[in-house]
């Protein structure tokens, strides 16, 4: 699910007296900045513009203290409205003397069924992370990356990257062989990073640490212009844990550098819509408007105009109702997604486990027969088997394909280079065995031999020295998959006319790539083997839309 909104959840030194200062004078040059009075601000309901309205409340108590300031703005009747709410919440004992705040930007629709507009970057975010001291963890939190340029450095960015109390993703970004640091950071990395400010822990490796920085962490490295974002809980010594760190490749970032910053932001907006509040913020009660006070003797005029403002405030406790049933549904949406994706990895682990011990029998059994005939030599000697180069990027994986004979790519190029900006370790790897897996079913098809379909193929012996996990493949959609026109037609994929004379075919089977974030590629093929001695990929790049997308 594509994030809704925009959250920053930053804590600073500062106590919560002098926070609150800090944030009251930078909410209200905002304010001013859009034009809007401020000249009678006060606690409850104030109207600082004929289409917005600030609520403020505060408390403090034995519990600690927060203040909360909520502006919604209405610039039109079909516009909807846009919400932004500023907390300063005191920290518990746990918090070690911090101070929290958080900003929140949310769109709510004038009609329920629109889907909201993505909140960008405030500027009062930008402002409040230029004024206060924040951090994240053990990192600070600024609008400006930090260079990393020696030792010392790398040694304390190795610390926050292991940092258990991280709650953001840092994003690093490094330069090119032969280019000024300081250029390529004014004219690329700050474009890039435009839309991260309060999302992220921003750096730039300069190439006189990067050789320290990818030896310590060697299994998620970063370099070439490229950007890898580091998401929290990093287990530097485990590969596996690569998987969980996006790169972004420099090739992608020059062809438009504004749309690689709209892609790099996508994770860590949609991190901080879900990860859980600090408990501090979480003990802030709901936000309940209401009007100011007036005196006993108020007349019609007053107690109608009351009720008008009594009525929308009822009006938008509706709105924000509907608008926390329609996240909740999403993320049921989310976890259906997980737990078939649970299912399937299970499935997948017994299967490799069953053919590992399969192996390991057969490698005893074998080695006891070379044994009792004397051939102690072949029986103990290490295997030496040819090692198959696997390409560095899927650019390169589409100009290799020439290598394979009996598959045919009729896809889009540009969407599979395009999970060059996404990809984490496994995908190249896993994507090319099962093309070098379908290259070698096509042949047997074509000479007879497969017996049956790619799945019974990958399940039988036959697959030899191109085996593939017959639990990455799936050789038809669901039914709902199948009969929905839209999404069976993101299925018609390119074929020649020979094989159909449409140019199209329901390319349904496809083998599951990856997983690990919301792109999860897939690739979809269709068998024509005993035709023409080829298969067709139609597809490699993004998982298709489905009833769970």
């Amino acid at each position: 699910m594509e994030p809704r909104g925009y959250r920053m959840v930053v804590s600073t030194v500062s106590n919560y007296v002098e926070t609150c200062g800090i944030a009251e004078r930078e909410l209200i040059a905002w304010l001013a900045s859009k034009r809007y009075d401020t000249s009678g601000l006060a606690e409850g309901r104030t109207e600082v513009a004929d289409h917005a309205t600030l609520d403020r409340d505060h408390e403090s108590g034995m519990n600690g203290a927060y203040s909360r300031w909520r502006m919604r703005e209405t610039p039109s009747a079909t516009s909807g409205t846009w919400q932004s709410t500023l907390v300063v919440r005191s920290g518990l004992p746990e918090d070690e003397g911090r101070t929290w705040v958080q900003v929140d930007i949310e769109h709510q629709p004038a009609d329920a069924s629109v889907f909201p507009t993505p909140a960008n970057t405030p500027g009062i975010a930008r402002s409040l992370l230029d004024a206060l001291e924040a951090r994240d963890g053990q990192a600070d939190v600024t609008t400006a990356p930090a260079f990393i340029e020696d030792d010392e450095d790398v040694d304390d960015l190795i610390e926050e990257l292991c940092d258990s109390g991280r709650r953001m993703p840092v994003v690093i970004a490094t330069v090119p062989f032969g280019k000024d640091p300081d250029d390529w950071s004014r004219k690329v990395v700050e474009p890039l990073f435009r839309n991260l400010h309060g999302l992220a822990v921003l750096y730039v490796l300069a190439p006189t640490a990067q050789a320290k920085f990818n030896g310590a962490l060697e299994f998620h490295p970063v370099f070439g212009g490229g950007v890898r974002t580091y998401m929290p809980e990093l287990d530097p010594a485990w590969k596996p844990d690569a998987q969980r760190h996006p790169v972004m490749s420099r090739r992608t970032i020059e062809a438009n550098v504004r749309r690689a910053a709209a892609i790099l932001a996508n994770l860590p907006q949609r991190l901080a819509s879900r990860v859980a509040l600090p408990a501090a913020l979480l003990s802030v009660p709901r936000q309940r408007a209401r009007l100011r006070p007036h005196s006993d003797n108020a007349d019609i005029k007053q107690l109608r105009s009351d009720n008008a403002a009594l009525t929308l405030l009822l009006d938008e406790a509706e709105q924000a109702e509907g608008i926390r049933v329609s996240e909740v549904n999403d993320l049921y949406a989310e976890l259906t997604v997980i737990e078939r994706a649970a299912h399937d990895l299970r499935g997948e682990n017994e299967e490799l486990y069953d053919k590992f011990q399969e192996s390991q029998r057969l490698i005893a059994y074998l080695r006891e027969r070379l044994h009792t005939i004397g051939e102690f030599t072949a029986a103990y000697a290490p295997v030496d088997t040819p090692s198959i180069v696997c390409p560095t990027s899927f650019a390169e994986l589409l100009d290799r394909l020439t290598e394979l004979p009996h598959l045919s790519f009729t896809g889009n190029r540009k969407i599979t280079q395009g999970l060059d900006s996404q990809s984490v370790d496994n995908w190249l790897s896993v994507a090319w065995d099962g093309l070098l897996a379908l290259n070698r079913f096509a042949e047997a098809s074509a000479d007879e031999t497969a017996g049956s379909d790619f799945l019974s193929w990958c399940k039988s012996d036959k697959s030899g020295a191109f085996p593939f996990p017959a639990a990455k493949v799936a050789m038809r959609e669901s039914d709902t998959v199948a009969k929905n026109g839209k999404l069976r037609t993101e299925r018609m994929l390119p074929v020649p006319r020979s094989v159909d004379p449409s140019g199209k075919a329901f390319m349904q089977a496809h083998l599951k790539i990856g997983r690990g974030n919301t792109v999860a590629p897939r690739l979809h093929f269709f068998e024509d083997g005993p035709r023409s001695g080829k298969v067709y990929v139609g597809y490699l790049g993004p998982h298709l839309r489905n009833t769970l997308t």
